[in-house]
């Protein structure tokens, strides 16, 4: 059937899984026969080598060999490879109902470009899924990932989902192993796709063997993409919190000890607490910055207009300007404490009194060099690249060139 009839591919990746591959592909291949879709069922074959690939052929299936190792290279290599408008995605364990696909066809006619499946809607069968995976594992997962970016679906990390193959290939997704999956939900939430969820059941595997599946590892993955993927959860809010603490307790104390209670006293040391949640904060605030920003010149997070305006008026010569003032604050403060030590033999400071202004030096001259540093490796992200085109000169055209203008003016 040529390419342009087809309207879904139901896609599986595939690692060994010679024990449900039949069963899978023939629940697949008897939904489109009963709903009358034409499609095809596309296995992504990532170097099975138990037989896989031959019980794939023997039953219908097409397969597609993918050499880069990993969950996501796999269905990135599927993806590629699928000759549907739509694509439906779902793991060849015989965990996801095949047969039962209506729904997400449904959704995905209406005009919907990311449909995800809820086990916890539609049904987790008793063993289905570890306990830590139901109960903490994906909760958590989950509701980090609508907290950080503000996604419709509930169940993050559904492996039975649809998409148009089309908007899903315009997200550019990169990763390889099981991030794959919050990767691609993420970007289309971010760049405003239309993304829903349905109902969808979750059985026991019918392998034998254990899942390629690690817990703890995976799970770390997951949480690592979602945080490099929010540079202002990861950065921007702790960065805000910590300045917002350190400037309150350093204008609280500047002058003095403030007593709380009979008890409670803050004093000096509270104050030094306080210029260390300044710069910390500072430095988060400028990785957030230059975070996003890389992320976002190399496509890795889509670009965001508010972001870019502010950037633009972030420039190397305004963010230095204030830096140039902090570091001259902190100088004149060290100049001063230092005629003060002199008036006292270059004896003991005094600490209610000199020792505050010393601390406050330090903290206006430490971030301003923060600040510079930041600004400069900020704009060296933004520095415009040269075109291969000039770049592929060969050195021997150039001199020949240099040559010819000589001898023309002479």
């Amino acid at each position: 059937m040529a390419e342009a009839e087809l309207e879904l591919t139901i896609l599986m990746p595939c690692l060994n899984e010679a024990e449900t591959l039949a069963t899978c592909i023939a629940k697949a291949s008897g939904f489109l026969d009963r709903s009358g879709i034409s499609g095809e069922v596309l296995i992504a074959d990532n170097g099975s080598t138990d037989g896989s690939q031959g019980i794939a052929e023997a039953t219908g299936a097409r397969v597609v060999e993918v050499h880069e190792k990993g969950y996501g290279a796999a269905l990135g290599g599927g993806i590629a490879a699928a000759r549907g408008r739509y694509v439906i995605m779902g793991d060849a364990d015989d965990s996801y109902d095949f047969a039962g696909l209506d729904s997400f066809v449904d959704e995905l006619r209406k005009g919907s470009q990311l449909v995800m499946g809820n086990r916890f809607k539609g049904g987790i069968a008793p063993g289905a899924m570890p306990w830590h995976h139901k109960h903490i594992g994906n909760p958590v997962l989950s509701f980090l990932g609508k907290l950080f970016f503000r996604t419709v679906a509930s169940d993050f990390h559904c492996g039975l989902r649809g998409f148009d193959r089309e908007a899903i290939l315009g997200l550019n997704l990169r990763t390889t192993g099981m991030e794959f999956a919050s990767e691609m939900l993420v970007k289309a939430t971010l760049s405003g796709l239309g993304v829903t969820e349905v109902p969808t059941t979750l059985s026991p595997d019918g392998r034998s063997r254990a899942s390629h599946l690690r817990s703890f590892r995976d799970g770390w993955r997951h949480l690592r993409f979602l945080l490099l993927f929010s540079p202002r959860w990861l950065f921007l809010y702790p960065g805000y919190a910590l300045l917002a603490v350190g400037l309150f307790l350093g204008a609280l104390l500047f002058r003095g000890p403030v007593r709380i209670s009979s008890t409670i006293e803050l004093d000096i040391h509270t104050f030094l607490m306080a210029a260390m949640f300044i710069l910390v904060g500072l430095q988060a605030v400028s990785f957030a910055i230059i975070g996003r920003r890389f992320a976002s010149r190399y496509g890795f997070i889509p670009r965001s207009e508010t972001f870019d305006g502010v950037l633009e008026s972030l420039t190397l010569e305004r963010v230095l300007v204030v830096a140039v003032i902090l570091v001259a604050v902190g100088v004149g403060t060290l100049i001063w404490g230092l005629t003060q030590w002199a008036e006292r033999g270059f004896g003991t400071l005094n600490p209610s009194t000199t020792m505050r202004a010393m601390i406050l030096a330090m903290t206006a001259l430490v971030a301003g060099l923060q600040l510079a540093m930041s600004a400069f490796m900020s704009s060296m992200i933004t520095i415009p690249l040269l075109e291969r085109r000039v770049s592929s000169v060969p050195p021997g055209d150039f001199v020949v060139r240099r040559a010819t203008d000589r001898q023309r003016k002479t």
